[in-house]
C-alpha cells in the first residue's frame, strides 16, 4: 500500500539529498542487483505528469492547423508522419547517447524532448493519448516477460509462421 512521506525524512532521492515536499512509495523492487524504493511526486505546482501531458497534446493539437512559419508544431505536422517519425528517432537517440554519457541532466532534457516528438507523432497518426493509456491500463499486472511472448506468438501466427520464433 502506498504511503506519503516528508522527504526531509528521506537520505537521498535520486542521489541528492531533498529537504522539502513529499514522496509517494509503494513497495520495493530490485533494479539492476540494488534494493530500491520506488518514489514518486505526490503533488507539485502543475499539477501530475500526465497533466503536463495532456495540456501539450492540447497545445500540439491546437497547432495542426497553424502557420508553420510561427509554430514548430504545425511545421513538423505540415511535413507529414514519414518526418515527424524521423524527428522521433533522433531525438530518442540523443537522449540514449545521453544515458550512455551518464549525463543526468541532458537526459532529463532530451526525455522531454522525446515526450514532446512523442505527442506530435501521436498527432500526425491520428492517435489520441486515451489509446496508448487504455493499452498501457490492459497490459498492468501482465508480466512482460508473458506480454513480449505473448506479442511474438500473435506475430508468428499472423505471418503464417510454425514456430513462435522471430526469425
Amino acid at each position: 500500500m502506498a504511503k506519503s512521506v516528508k522527504i526531509k525524512d528521506v537520505a537521498k532521492v535520486n542521489g541528492k539529498p531533498k529537504k522539502t515536499g513529499k514522496l509517494e512509495t509503494s513497495g520495493s523492487h530490485v533494479a539492476g542487483g540494488l534494493h530500491t524504493q520506488p518514489a514518486r511526486v505526490a503533488s507539485h505546482p502543475g499539477g501530475s505528469g500526465a497533466a503536463v501531458l495532456d495540456r501539450l497534446w492540447d497545445v500540439v493539437m491546437s497547432r495542426r492547423g497553424a502557420d508553420p512559419g510561427v509554430s514548430h508544431s504545425a511545421r513538423l505536422l505540415s511535413r507529414g508522419v514519414t518526418k515527424v517519425a524521423q524527428k522521433f528517432g533522433e531525438e530518442s537517440v540523443e537522449c540514449l547517447i545521453e544515458a550512455v554519457a551518464g549525463n543526468r541532466d541532458a537526459v532529463v532534457a532530451e526525455s522531454a524532448d522525446v515526450l514532446y516528438h512523442l505527442i506530435v507523432l501521436w498527432v500526425a497518426a491520428g492517435i489520441s493519448p486515451d489509446e496508448v493509456w487504455a493499452e498501457l491500463k490492459r497490459r498492468e499486472g501482465i508480466s512482460g516477460i508473458a506480454e513480449k511472448a505473448s506479442r511474438a506468438r500473435q506475430l508468428s501466427v499472423a505471418m503464417g509462421l510454425e514456430t513462435t520464433k522471430i526469425p
